[in-house]
């Protein structure tokens, strides 16, 4: 049988070979082959090419239309993290595959095998092709017309070799640690460790806010080396973005019932690929307002938001859809995990299995904790929510979800702004009745337990703090969501609103003590350093390629190191805080006067120890 082979085909196959080494376990691959030139003589709507040292061949699955005809050359070049590995040039004519001299147009739709000499590719590629994660290796050819040199085609091509660092275990370690340092803090205030409590739920939800951060880096339009997408990919669990199968298939019933259509991008997978945008396809083909975006090759290009949902493996139409829903799921069951919580303790009481004044304070006003439990699950919520409905409007997945994002982004909104404005007047009541803001923020339960998730902290006299922090907040969702397509406007806006909150944490210093501010300002210098390497990702500047791809793998390493550091710090101290009598002792008093004005239930029951002894004492008994 004569297969229509062209150039470009046979050049990606002989740069797998060089991507290549001989063992049994190891696999270089290719999904999406992509025009890097207009006019193309080439273009595949589906490529899949598979090199397996084990048997030395490649297979390839394609379906593509080639316009190329008569005698031609191509230039090959095979890019490593931006280093130009290999440079040739190849002669159809000097090989045995029929078709190729001369070349002829023709439609290709074929899945076919073609021999690796083995032994040339082990020479020519060093083993780390096959060993580090979310290998950043992209091919590219150029077909030359042999009598004139003009390039009638140009086609590129992305490598994996499977290893990626965007792992499950890692998904799964983050958001338990995370679960556990909150569980801690919620039970030591249960307790009545007030101090403990909360500088363990402060800096566990710092850890969670700066999970959030990386993740919204991946949300971005920027270009990303492969391993930096799949380490931003480890964190959208922090946003709410995660695939439940039959929850997918409710969101795409829900927007059909609505007036909605839904995307249907993993239905095609079989008879079409799919690309990370690229700054040689920004806009070069008409970027449509909403869904999938569809090449005039056949093949689809996703890039920000959905790239992630891509790699979650979620159709871009659900993902407003799967964020909120997991929003409302947070709610919802920390409503019946407290509820629960209460009734169980109250049966423990009147079964005199616990001492009636354990968790006397939780029980007496856990109304009010529900409230400020909702105000903080609303307040974590918020930069995920933010992004997620403004992104919304811009998609219109079906008219109903669109209300629904109005309603939800005004009632988050307006909730937190009124909440933060409530604390700025309790405050300033306190200043004016007291001379102090935390005599009234400390000294009443029930504001304590309803407003103090939101403010406890911070220092008493960095009161006002949370408003910054929801305009930051605000400020940043409005770029990542409605700049989807200019990835350079999203990295310059990024670096200077993240600046401006390390600017504003190291100069006010707004957290409790030193070491909890030293935890944020880490966190912030981080956040800078980040937005610098997003802003190396747009390549504005025309720095050498090396300099992204290396910048892609400084990035995973530095985020790595970090996020470890303060997963152990977490762990520790979510373990330890249980070993000692008194948790309290483990952390500095704060030199705000709040422990004056406040008791914890420990103190409670020493008191009342003490009164009972002095009535025994004066005889009145």
């Amino acid at each position: 049988m004569k297969w229509p082979l062209t150039p470009p085909l046979v050049a990606l196959s002989w740069l797998l070979a060089l991507a290549s080494m001989a063992s049994a376990d190891r696999m270089v691959q290719s999904t999406s082959l992509n025009t890097c030139q207009a006019d193309s003589g080439f273009s595949a709507s589906l490529f899949h090419v598979v090199f397996t040292p084990s048997n030395g061949s490649a297979t390839i699955n394609i379906i593509a239309i080639s316009s190329v005809e008569g005698y031609v050359v191509f230039d090959l070049t095979l890019n490593i993290y931006g280093y130009r590995a290999i440079r040739t040039t190849v002669n159809p004519c000097g090989t045995n595959m029929r078709g190729l001299c001369p070349m002829a147009s023709g439609k290709i739709n074929q899945v076919f095998s073609i021999p690796i000499g083995v032994e040339q590719a082990n020479k020519n590629i060093p083993g780390i092709a096959y060993t580090i994660p979310d290998l950043d290796a992209t091919a590219r050819v150029f077909v030359n017309k042999t009598d004139t040199g003009e390039s009638v085609a140009c086609v590129e091509a992305d490598f994996s070799n499977g290893k990626t660092v965007d792992l499950v275990a890692v998904k799964w370690a983050t958001a338990i640690i995370t679960l556990l340092g909150l569980l801690s803090a919620a039970l030591l205030s249960g307790l009545g460790h007030i101090n403990a409590a909360a500088h363990l739920s402060a800096n566990t939800l710092s850890l969670f806010g700066y999970f959030q951060a990386q993740a919204i880096l991946g949300l971005t339009g920027v270009h990303m080396p492969p391993i930096a997408q799949a380490w931003t990919q480890d964190f959208v669990w922090s946003m709410g973005i995660i695939r439940v199968g039959w929850m997918q298939r409710v969101f795409k019933w829900y927007q059909r019932a609505t007036g909605g259509t839904p995307a249907t991008l993993f239905d095609v997978l079989r008879t079409a690929s799919v690309q990370v945008q690229k700054r040689s396809l920004d806009l070069a083909e008409g970027v449509v307002k909403r869904s999938n975006v569809q090449l005039s090759t056949g093949s689809y290009v996703v890039y920000g938001i959905q790239r992630v949902a891509f790699r979650a493996r979620i159709e871009s139409t659900n993902v407003f859809m799967t964020g909120q829903t997991f929003f409302y799921v947070l709610v919802v069951f920390s409503t019946l995990a407290l509820i629960m919580a209460k009734f169980v303790l109250d049966g423990l009481v009147r079964q005199k299995w616990i001492k009636a004044e354990r968790f006397l304070e939780f029980r007496n006003g856990w109304l009010s904790i529900l409230k400020g439990i909702l105000f903080r699950i609303t307040l974590l919520a918020a930069p995920a929510m933010t992004i997620l409905c403004l992104w919304e409007f811009t998609q219109v997945d079906s008219p109903a979800e669109v209300v629904i994002a109005v309603f939800l982004l005004g009632g988050m909104c307006g909730t937190l702004g009124w909440a933060a404005i409530k604390i700025i007047a309790i405050a300033r009541r306190s200043i004016t009745m007291h001379q102090n803001p935390a005599y009234i923020l400390y000294a009443d339960p029930l504001t304590l337990n309803t407003w103090g998730f939101l403010y406890i902290q911070f220092r008493a006299s960095a009161y006002y703090y949370l408003m910054p922090m929801l305009a930051y907040t605000v400020v940043k969702a409005l770029f990542v969501s409605l700049s989807q397509h200019n990835g350079t406007v999203q990295a310059i806006a990024l670096f200077i609103i993240e600046i401006a909150a390390l600017i504003s944490a190291s100069v006010l210093r707004p957290w409790m003590d030193k070491s909890t501010n030293s935890f944020n300002i880490a966190i912030c210098v981080m956040n800078v350093l980040n937005a610098i390497f997003l802003f190396i990702f747009t390549n504005v500047v025309d720095a050498p390629a090396i300099v992204v791809g290396v910048t892609g793998v400084v990035l995973f390493i530095a985020n790595a190191a970090f996020s470890l550091v303060l997963l152990i710090m977490v762990l520790i101290s979510s373990i330890l805080v249980f070993w000692r009598k008194n948790p309290d002792n483990r952390y500095q008093f704060m030199a705000d006067d709040r422990g004056s004005f406040m008791k914890s239930q420990t103190q409670v029951n020493a008191t009342t120890e003490l009164d009972a002894l002095g009535v025994i004492a004066r005889g009145n008994e």
